[in-house]
């Protein structure tokens, strides 16, 4: 294998930013000055190739843990969710979660520099781009969060902070109502019940609508078969197209790269060869052969066909993650303290995904929820009758007793 070959700025921004993120623009016909690279304190690229690598373990393990043939996730709202709760965890459950999200040789503070620039920058790199990055934390009412990590969350990722009473009516479809929103009601309940334990959700939105530079021609769309997986064959609506591109081809399979508005953003499509199939392509793909194939593209003129999909996708990523490293934050061993001195735990990581691939661009969006749980011993009496016990059978408008029983043994009933 070829020794890494590091992207030069542009290419990295253009193709590494995690989860083959999408950009929009809406007037086509209007000559885009191209984009500027978004510039990054010194160091700032390690965490990208970090984050990225994050992106395909992340990617890789979603596809084993589900029997869905399509699998579309957003890695960059996954890692801006965790980000946020790594900053309230400590100890062991603190360096897991970093094993997990790649994170070596960076201060908290470049960590969350690097969460903050991704943030605000990159909905502004291209003017026409629809692109929309917003957090929020919310918390039970009654539940106390430590200033400190409110601070954190506030300044490194602009969320807003909500207290909420999670027993209401309607608190479900208050945070929904956030979500659907922010998602330009792609994503309209993520989430779908709140647990009698819960004290905290930390929720990340992403949204993306996006014009392609080079569109396709409605007129050439055609109806043909698709190979699906399992041999079996399905009829989809072929986009085709002419054109000049950034295109690559290796032992594995077949790389172009479609900008979008000013070329800041693209969809970088990767077709296995005749004889390999996606896993073979995931298993091979570290950072460095991503670094190859990102380097090793060219302009040249290619005859693109593609489909046009439509794709959704719900996720537990709590096995995933644990598989990647993260352990103890889902275990009575998790170490939230930076959050409250309450006993936390996340007890489920819901990601909901939404994407419109057509002939005039790409329409994208992600909501990743993290729920906390207190696991203190309940605050309401407990009622275990596993010792003797009377027992009384009345008439409740007279109060008159009908029956009256001591169970001083119980034996197996049959």
């Amino acid at each position: 294998m070829n020794a890494y070959k590091t992207p030069d700025m542009k290419k990295l921004l253009l193709l590494l930013l995690p989860a083959f993120l999408f950009s929009a623009c809406e007037q086509a016909d209007v000559k885009l000055k191209e984009a500027e690279p978004i510039p990054l304190k010194a160091g700032m690229e390690k965490r990208i190739q970090q984050d990225n690598e994050f992106a395909l373990d992340l990617f890789r393990k979603t596809i084993a843990s589900t029997d869905e043939k399509n699998v579309f996730i957003s890695p960059l709202s996954v890692s801006i969710a965790l980000g946020m709760a790594w900053n309230g965890a400590d100890t062991e459950t603190k360096s897991e979660m970093a094993t997990a999200l790649k994170m070596s040789g960076m201060t908290v503070n470049q960590i969350n520099e690097y969460y903050q620039i991704m943030q605000t920058a990159l909905p502004d790199v291209d003017p026409s781009t629809k692109l929309n990055i917003a957090n929020s934390l919310w918390y039970k009412q009654g539940f106390t969060v430590k200033n400190d990590y409110l601070q954190v969350n506030k300044n490194y990722f602009n969320a807003e902070i909500r207290e909420l009473d999670f027993g209401k009516a309607g608190a479900v479809d208050t945070i929904n109502a956030w979500c659907a929103d922010k998602t330009n009601d792609l994503i309209k309940e993520p989430l779908d019940q709140i647990s009698a334990d819960a004290v905290m959700y930390l929720i990340n939105a992403i949204y993306f609508k996006g014009i392609w530079v080079k569109q396709f021609d409605k007129k050439n769309t055609y109806e043909t078969n698709f190979n699906a997986e399992g041999g079996s064959q399905v009829r989809v609506n072929m986009m085709q197209l002419l054109d000049t591109f950034a295109y690559h081809q290796d032992e594995l399979a077949q790389y172009i790269d479609m900008p979008y508005g000013n070329k800041a953003f693209s969809m970088t499509a990767i077709l296995p060869i005749e004889g390999k199939t996606t896993d073979d392509v995931l298993n091979a793909m570290d950072m460095q052969k991503w670094g190859d194939v990102v380097s090793g593209m060219t302009e040249q003129k290619v005859q693109v066909y593609f489909p046009k999909f439509k794709t959704k996708g719900k996720y537990e990523l709590k096995g995933p993650l644990m598989e990647m490293g993260m352990m103890k934050a889902f275990s009575d061993e998790a170490d939230f303290s930076k959050i409250s001195d309450w006993k936390l735990i996340i007890s489920r990581i819901l990601h909901s995904t939404y994407c419109d691939v057509n002939e005039e661009g790409t329409e994208a969006a992600a909501v990743t929820i993290i729920e906390f749980e207190n696991t203190a011993l309940p605050e309401y009496p407990v009622f275990n009758a596993n010792r003797p016990f009377i027992f009384v059978i009345r008439e409740k408008s007279t109060g008159v007793i009908l029956f009256m029983g001591k169970m001083g043994q119980v034996e197996l009933y049959e």
